[in-house]
């Protein structure tokens, strides 16, 4: 094995293809070069051993998706690569499946050791409490049944959930993961989805008093398909539509992301849809509103002993954001191309506020899709 190997697939990137070259990307290949040949060795052998995974985490546009898929498409040994949304809705599903069983968790990870020699996560990012909760027990378990995992996340594995509701129920997934991972800093460097390229608007600001430039974009996507109005339903729930075809959606953003939708639900629309088009965009954040701590909370009663008064800025639509936030990110793995009318530029969409750093992400997305290479061009 020499060129289908990590590093090897890093050097020719740099070698023969003009990537730039990046000395923590060069670490990172290095460590996953490590995992892939112990695998690869305990394949040619017989029975299992330990072999530690690897957990890539740093700020967006470092290659780490770049670097794990690589990695994840040279496999000779049993492996499955999902978006972390992804996963966790296989792993709500299966738990209601295997509801009359005494431990689902350890039953779903028994499961997927019988399947799977490697799992690899892209985009850790944990918000939602319930996937907290549980957690912390399901990797302990596909760790004691020998699973390895290689994740990319933009945090690392302790500030995961870090101002989560009972963060202390999440404790033990950070402990499983630094017992049985090796973290990696993708630190410094530039955001590599920036690389020159050729352009392909696919974001507006809309004008007063002007048609909204949607119309042009989605009479050209959908071509000679036959065109409604018709709502299209997600999670049983019937959503207004501005124009659709067979490939194309053109909705609001009320619509998508101020409706009680979940990640579930984005994963269903980039299922039917090759294009999105999402028009009246509002500013998300806002300065009027700041969440203060509330005396008498359990929360809060924490936080003030520790000599902490204010939570960051709260935005009145951070609900809608945390929705919008999920869309791009779907969209984005599945090189769904958006095409977003707004109020505002895109770098003052969220300009500041509770979400700002998990918008960073989304903002380094929005850019890489203003370039023709990404998605479906049309």
């Amino acid at each position: 094995m020499t060129v289908a190997t990590p590093l090897g697939l890093y050097r020719e990137a740099v070698e023969r293809h003009g990537f730039a070259p990046d000395e923590a990307q060069r670490a990172a290949a290095n460590r996953l070069d490590a995992c892939f040949h112990a695998l690869h060795d305990e394949a040619a052998s017989v029975g299992r051993r330990a072999i530690a995974g690897v957990y890539l985490w740093g700020p967006v546009g470092r290659g780490k998706t770049w670097l794990m898929d690589g990695f994840h498409r040279h496999l000779d040994v049993p492996a499955r690569r999902l978006h972390y949304h992804h996963f966790m809705r296989w792993v709500h599903q299966r738990q209601f499946q295997l509801g009359g069983t005494a431990d689902p968790l350890t039953a779903l990870a028994k499961e997927l050791a019988s399947e799977v020699r490697v799992l690899c996560l892209d985009e850790l990012f944990v918000s939602d409490i319930a996937d907290a909760m549980l957690l912390g027990r399901l990797l302990q378990a596909l760790f004691d049944h020998g699973v390895v995992l290689v994740c990319t996340s933009n945090q690392a594995p302790n500030r995961l959930y870090a101002d989560g509701f009972n963060r202390e129920r999440f404790l033990p997934a950070i402990a499983a993961i630094e017992r049985n991972m090796e973290v990696v800093e993708l630190d410094g460097g530039f955001d590599h989805r920036l690389h020159p390229g050729r352009a392909c608007r696919r974001y507006w600001v809309a004008e007063a008093d002007q048609p909204s430039a949607l119309a042009a974009v989605f009479e050209r996507l959908s071509g000679d398909q036959p065109t409604s109005a018709e709502p299209i339903e997600l999670g049983h729930r019937r959503i207004a539509v501005e124009r659709r075809s067979e490939r194309v959606v053109w909705c609001r953003y009320a619509e998508l992301c101020e409706q009680p939708l979940a990640a579930l639900d984005f994963i269903a629309l980039a299922d039917e849809f090759d294009h999105v088009l999402l028009s009246e965009v509002p500013r998300l954040s806002d300065a009027a509103s700041v969440g203060r701590i509330a005396r008498g909370t359990e929360d809060g009663a924490e936080r003030i002993e520790a000599g902490e008064r204010e939570l960051p800025p709260l935005s009145r639509r951070d609900d809608g954001v945390r929705r919008f936030i999920a869309l791009v990110d779907e969209c984005y793995d599945r090189r769904v191309p958006l095409h977003i009318e707004a109020e505002v530029a895109m770098d003052e969409l969220y300009a500041h506020g509770y979400l700002e750093f998990a918008f960073r992400r989304t903002l380094s997305r929005l850019r890489e899709m203003q370039l023709a290479r990404f998605g479906a061009i049309a």
